[in-house]
């Protein structure tokens, strides 16, 4: 009878044992499958390319494979849309950019918060913005073009890609900053401000560097003033913006990736410590570089800061320039 009571209070522990949960080490490592790395963009372009070059690195180190599944338009809604939605585990990436946070300040309603909604993990890499002249124009180097723009106000035009673009709120940014009264034009595209320019039609055009550095190597362009804070790696004979007189401008473009809300923490460290590693790795920077991106390694709140200090500021930027919001 003694040892029959025993054995019962042995199933029993054993039953209580075996309903406890398990602690998080004995769960699923993470990843358990493969990751999905969604790009608001077409494939080929810069953010693609970022994407896949990191994305094969990081799937070496983890062990499984990295799909990036482009799902461009709408300023990055659908794409946005379908991360924030998804199962908050570190297997559903979205690489976030400059553009993720004026989309942010620029559409009226979201089908999702951008500061709520996702968790910023690292930053991937930043480009610089170039602000051009036709080659034998008017004007060789920017003070002369903002000189000018002061005394004829109205008479120059600047032109950039869609408004509500990066590059369209920077012309914005820069009109402000400079104190000039110039007319921004916007176009459909890189291209279309390309021939706007050799064709005459406008004095000066702001845009993505890599885009334009054939025109400006094959000097069908002039560079007058690189945008950011520091001068280019691949032009370093061109100043800055602030070096040429404007004081207070500067705008530079950037990407990086993040995660549903909820992602647990210790998931996010894992990210950024590979994505780190990757862009510490020789061939993914050169890779990079030779897109014309400067690898930018840092840690989530790093990202976060690029994220919502740009929400601030191209949100400030459409209600001074009064851009309507879509």
């Amino acid at each position: 009878m003694l040892l029959r009571r025993h054995v019962i209070l042995y199933s029993l522990a054993w039953s209580a044992a075996c309903c406890v949960p398990l602690p998080a080490a004995a769960q699923a490592a993470f990843p358990s499958r493969p990751i999905r790395l969604v790009v608001p963009n077409a494939a080929g372009g810069a953010a693609d390319l970022t994407a896949r070059t990191v994305g094969q690195r990081i799937s070496e180190n983890l062990g499984q494979p990295v799909v990036v599944d482009n799902k461009p338009g709408a300023g990055g809604v659908v794409a946005g849309e379908l991360v924030a939605r998804a199962a908050p585990d570190g297997h559903t990436l979205l690489l976030i950019s400059s553009g993720t946070a004026v989309s942010a300040a620029l559409f009226k309603a979201l089908p999702f918060d951008t500061a709520r909604d996702f968790i910023p993990v690292a930053p991937l890499a930043t480009f610089d913005l170039v602000i051009v002249g036709p080659e034998g124009g008017r004007f060789r180097t920017l003070g002369e073009w903002v000189t000018y723009a002061k005394v004829n106000p109205g008479k120059l035009t600047i032109g950039t890609p869609n408004i509500g673009t990066t590059q369209h709120l920077a012309a914005e940014l820069f009109k402000a900053a400079a104190g000039i009264d110039v007319q921004i034009v916007p176009f459909n595209g890189t291209p279309a401000v390309i021939n706007a320019l050799r064709g005459g039609q406008i004095d000066a055009g702001l845009d993505i560097l890599g885009p334009l550095l054939a025109q400006i190597r094959a000097k069908t362009l002039v560079p007058l003033a690189i945008t950011g804070d520091k001068r280019s790696r691949v032009l370093p004979e061109v100043p800055t913006a602030k070096e040429a007189g404007v004081s207070g401008f500067a705008a530079a473009s950037w990407n990086g990736l993040a995660v549903p809300a909820g992602t647990p923490k210790d998931v996010v460290a894992r990210l950024n410590r590979e994505v780190v590693a990757a862009l510490n790795v020789p061939a993914v920077s050169k890779r990079l570089e030779d897109l014309n991106l400067d690898p930018h390694p840092g840690t989530p709140e790093q990202a976060a800061a690029l994220l919502n200090n740009d929400i601030r500021r191209w949100g400030e930027v459409i209600v001074r320039a009064k851009i309507p919001r879509q």
